[in-house]
């Protein structure tokens, strides 16, 4: 994922994947809020895998990304460890963990962080309701992105859309994986849905596979399925076309 050389104000990072980057007006956008759900609870992991690829892609300059969690996320979801994190095209010594204890610490924490100018991308990890993050603190995380340029990756689990100042909003589910050679396991895969998005076309499907040798999206096969979606879920079915570089 390449960092345009567009003003701040209208920066962004390329898929690479012509009908994606097109619906987003040419990538998504530096120093905005982008919400990420994930479609199940069974999905957790995969959505917690996508968006960490994503905030990846959008420090290929060098920046560092803060993953702040809250503990209810971290005990149901478990942790990515330092492979798995290079594996979705992490860097060694460029990530940094925080645990908090609460939704209303995991709010502060990441207002401080997205006044830091110096990290690449902060990820907001949060489980269930979470009152705290009304209309209110939507807005005011916004004008913290804004401010500083720094993109925040809001994931959230067991939770149901709600008005935000999000500039997109995006659901994320598991997909059944393209087998390699000698039926081996394919790299991962999501089926991604943009449920909305300020002043741009929203309700579009994806499916986009992570290749971990290139670090970069691309558009995943629909046949030779090797992992099968929740049992109670069919898999469903994508557009998209060409490729999102890491």
């Amino acid at each position: 994922m390449r960092e345009s050389a567009e003003p701040l104000e209208a920066c962004r990072c390329p898929f690479g994947i012509a009908s994606l980057d097109a619906a987003l007006g040419g990538g998504l956008a530096r120093g905005r809020v982008h919400e990420f759900y994930a479609t199940e609870g069974d999905d957790a992991a995969s959505a917690a895998g996508f968006v960490v690829s994503v905030a990846t892609g959008m420090t290929a300059s060098g920046g560092t990304v803060l993953w702040l969690r809250a503990q209810r996320a971290a005990r149901m979801s478990g942790v990515l460890q330092a492979h798995g994190w290079t594996e979705l095209g992490g860097t060694p010594g460029r990530e940094l963990v925080g645990v908090m204890p609460d939704s209303m610490s995991l709010l502060r924490a990441a207002v401080d962080a997205l006044r830091c100018a110096a990290l690449g991308a902060v990820i907001m990890e949060g489980w269930g309701v979470m009152r705290e993050l009304d209309l209110t603190a939507s807005r005011r995380l916004a004008l913290a992105a804004e401010k500083s340029g720094v993109p925040l990756l809001l994931l959230r689990h067991e939770a149901t859309p709600v008005p935000s100042a999000a500039q997109t909003r995006w659901r994320v589910a598991a997909a059944p994986s393209h087998a390699l050679p000698g039926n081996a396991p394919g790299g991962p895969t999501f089926d991604v849905t943009l449920l909305r998005q300020r002043s741009g076309p929203c309700g579009l499907d994806w499916r986009l596979e992570w290749d971990r040798d290139r670090r970069m999206f691309r558009e995943a096969a629909l046949s030779g399925a090797v992992v099968s979606p929740p049992a109670h879920r069919p898999a469903a079915d994508s557009g998209g076309d060409d490729r999102w570089a890491a």
